[in-house]
């Protein structure tokens, strides 16, 4: 398959972006099958009900990410996140509101890279990593949603300048039982 190496209407976009191990990149077409592992085992944490199968990887792919490229506005931008050349974690900009000038922030990484240590390195090598793209684009705010059972996100958020505007409660049903969401945005 013929995969777009940039976004046609940003080719710039990592231009001046820059970390001495890691590394954002459009998404590309073998990012695929790692992220939709990665989704799978990691339900708890994403807006995502049921394990997606390698088909529906493919038609998303296909039918939602590649046209993106070739958008002037897209709703989402999304990016590999590289350790040296290694995948280990995807992030996007989603929910892109042009007029605004404002996204949320996603970002998963690896099972293997939940350890403490690693999990915050990856947050804050990634947000680093972000804050610059999302500037090129022209935006003014990005945002982040958290469930409350992932508590260990929300001081390397708060480290990295996001600000909690609000607790949404019982906004979400995982293992049984609601839980919250925590939103915080940061002002670029």
């Amino acid at each position: 398959m013929q995969w777009p190496e940039k976004y046609t209407f940003f080719p710039d976009l990592f231009l001046g972006v820059e970390s001495k191990d890691y590394s954002l990149h459009p998404i590309r077409w073998e990012d695929r099958e790692p992220t939709r592992v990665w989704r799978n085992t990691q339900l708890d944490v994403l807006r995502q009900n049921e394990p997606l199968s390698q088909l529906q990887q493919d038609e998303y792919f296909t039918q939602v990410v590649k046209p993106q490229f070739a958008q002037e506005f897209p709703a989402q931008l999304m990016f590999a996140f590289l350790h040296g050349n290694q995948l280990v974690g995807y992030g996007a900009l989603v929910h892109i509101h042009w007029g605004d000038h404002r996204a949320e922030v996603s970002f998963l990484t690896s099972p293997e890279r939940q350890d403490p240590i690693t999990f915050e390195s990856d947050w804050c090598n990634y947000l680093a990593l972000l804050k610059p793209i999302a500037r090129n684009l022209g935006l003014h705010k990005l945002t982040t949603e958290t469930y409350e059972l992932r508590q260990n996100l929300i001081p390397i958020l708060e480290a990295n300048g996001f600000v909690e505007e609000g607790v949404l409660r019982d906004h979400r049903f995982v293992s049984e039982e609601f839980t919250n969401s925590h939103v915080h945005g940061l002002i670029l």
